[in-house]
């Protein structure tokens, strides 16, 4: 799997790390998938400004759920080529390594929830005010987590769609 963080997502992303300090704030990641290789571009991510501590960080569905309809109808309702992802989250105190809490969390959802066969967790943290780093990890029924490229150059648009 390989997974493009486009600048403009990158910039939100540092946005709102830089306006939530030392607490931890996150979302959803909304993504395009490109082709059937498992490479994906991430359109969008969703923030809850009020979600997090300085070490905890909970994601209230009800304040993305809004977000999530409205992607769905920018991209068509296409489902198989845009969708939901994952989860983004950071960790400003912290390595960008998930925590053993975003372990059980993210594979609680793969395993318990029917319709979703992998989800991806992005772990971020701003360094020196303007680096983003970041750590990404694929979660698959039945398997342990692996971490996954994140590259920054665009990946050219599907000229296809996939299923």
């Amino acid at each position: 799997m390989q997974i493009a963080l486009p600048s403009a997502v990158r910039k939100k992303i540092c946005r709102q790390l830089a306006l939530s300090g030392r607490r931890e704030t996150g979302g959803l990641l909304l993504a395009e998938q490109l082709d059937d290789q498992g490479r994906f571009r991430v359109v969008d991510v969703t923030v809850d400004p009020n979600g997090g501590e300085s070490a905890y960080f909970e994601r209230r569905p009800e304040l993305h759920a809004e977000a999530l309809e409205a992607f769905f109808e920018r991209n068509g309702n296409d489902f198989g080529r845009f969708n939901y992802l994952g989860e983004w989250h950071s960790h400003p105190s912290f390595p960008v390594d998930p925590s053993i809490t975003d372990i059980r969390t993210m594979q609680a959802m793969v395993e318990d929830v029917g319709n979703i066969d992998f989800s991806v967790l992005m772990v971020v943290r701003l360094r020196m005010f303007v680096m983003l780093q970041v750590g990404t990890y694929l979660f698959m029924r039945g398997q342990h987590p692996q971490r996954v490229e994140m590259i920054d150059d665009p990946i050219p648009r599907a000229k296809k769609r996939f299923i």
